[in-house]
């Protein structure tokens, strides 16, 4: 169902017809986020993204930008990640037009008001201000640091005060004229459409994109021969901790079974970590266990709350729980389970046509190829009892551990021995 044109200056078009709805979306990604910044660049393509929306020649002042989709009952918003950035307009399949036409100006004629640089520098500080403050946010900002350090892939991605209050309207510019060019970039649009009304608007009003080729990104060092302790003094009413290793990028051929290991760990409310901290012990609210995996980088973690005189014993269940599987196979059984749960919040999470652009613009953007659901479905099917086994093997290994703590405690020296 889906297909690809590409535009003659490069730009990638994916379409994704889906009749059985009344909505459409017009999904824009740039290949460019925080991995692909310098020191003090950090946080650029994060404030960037924000500028898009602080007005155009079309649209001269924010509230017009906002209320074009606002009259229409639409909805937009856009985000920035470590390779990626993302703009979508979801409208009424009517009003496609009207969702093109208003990426195409905020891309192509946004005006970056120096005295909205000034403004947005305050309300971007107070974002950081916010997810410092959040444990269950700033959790995850932790893990990255301690997994990569003082490099484009352990930094925040909303950059920090001091490099987002340097920002010059210059800076941003000159990085937008980098990274935001057509070979580094595509469309893809989702829901009710004709398919070829919507790639004559696109070509319309992106065939102008600039061509030429980007700055690509330094590659991230990983060198570790000992597990690693970071720990975040700050008072709380729990302890946050993170406790993982680092896993497999997107093109490994053990990424699914790495996916297939942290849902059965701690991706589900049946999953083995769910049902022995929260359940048994009875000692957290929320605990996850994800797979996370990017062109160059890849990890698997599980995120806990849990009260600071129970800290220890959290870690040494989770432990335990990675060594369990990483000795003994799962059942037959429970990795049906596991897969058919994988496979039902896929296709749950699928019906909406921006997630459908998102799925399809976002393999497209990194891999350079999509896959169907299906497709997906079958790579999930034939990862096999001993595959996860395997992986689990590989990955927790004491060498490779890593551990993020977010509270008051003081001690690392006593999280250290807990991991050797």
């Amino acid at each position: 169902m889906v297909k690809k044109t590409v535009l003659k200056n490069g730009l990638r078009v994916l379409t994704v017809p889906h009749h059985d709805t009344k909505a459409v979306t017009v999904f824009v990604f740039v290949g460019t986020g925080s991995k692909y910044e310098t020191k003090k660049q950090n946080g650029i393509s994060h404030f960037l993204e924000h500028m898009f929306f602080k007005g155009t020649k079309k649209r001269p002042t924010p509230l017009e930008v906002m209320e074009t989709i606002d009259r229409v009952g639409g909805m937009f918003n856009a985000f920035t990640g470590e390779e990626y950035t993302g703009y979508f307009v979801k409208v009424q399949y009517e009003k496609a037009s009207i969702a093109l036409d208003l990426v195409a100006d905020i891309f192509f004629n946004s005006l970056f008001p120096s005295e909205e640089i000034q403004k947005e520098k305050g309300v971007v500080i107070e974002e950081i201000n916010i997810y410092k403050d959040n444990p269950m946010r700033r959790i995850d900002d932790l893990w990255k640091q301690v997994l990569y350090g003082d490099q484009p892939a352990g930094w925040n991605t909303a950059g920090s005060k001091e490099t987002v209050s340097a920002f010059s309207r210059t800076d941003l510019l000159s990085y937008m004229h980098s990274q935001y060019v057509s070979s580094n970039a595509l469309v893809c649009v989702a829901g009710n459409m004709k398919e070829e009304n919507i790639i004559k608007e696109v070509t319309k009003l992106f065939g102008r994109m600039n061509g030429t080729e980007f700055k690509g990104k330094l590659k991230v060092l990983e060198s570790q021969k000992a597990p690693c302790v970071l720990l975040e003094e700050k008072k709380t009413d729990q302890t946050r901790l993170a406790l993982g290793a680092r896993g497999y990028n997107i093109f490994h051929p053990a990424r699914y079974a790495q996916e297939v290991l942290a849902t059965m760990l701690g991706g589900m409310a049946s999953s083995r970590l769910f049902l022995e901290v929260r359940e048994k012990l009875g000692i957290t609210y929320d605990i996850r266990t994800e797979s996370d995996s990017d062109t160059d980088t890849g990890f698997l973690v599980s995120v806990a709350g849990v009260p600071h005189q129970k800290a220890e014993v959290a870690i040494q269940t989770i432990l335990k729980e990675y060594q369990k599987v990483a000795l003994r196979k799962a059942s037959p059984a429970e990795l049906k389970k596991v897969k058919d749960h994988m496979k039902g919040a896929m296709e749950l999470g699928l019906e909406s046509s921006e997630a459908k652009a998102s799925f399809y613009g976002m393999q497209e953007l990194l891999e350079k190829k999509t896959m169907s659901p299906e497709q997906v479905y079958a790579r999930i099917e034939k990862v096999r009892a001993e595959d996860v086994r395997r992986v689990a093997e590989a990955l927790f290994v004491k060498k490779n551990l890593n551990l993020a703590v977010l509270g008051p405690a003081k001690n690392k020296e006593h999280f250290e021995d807990l991991l050797s």
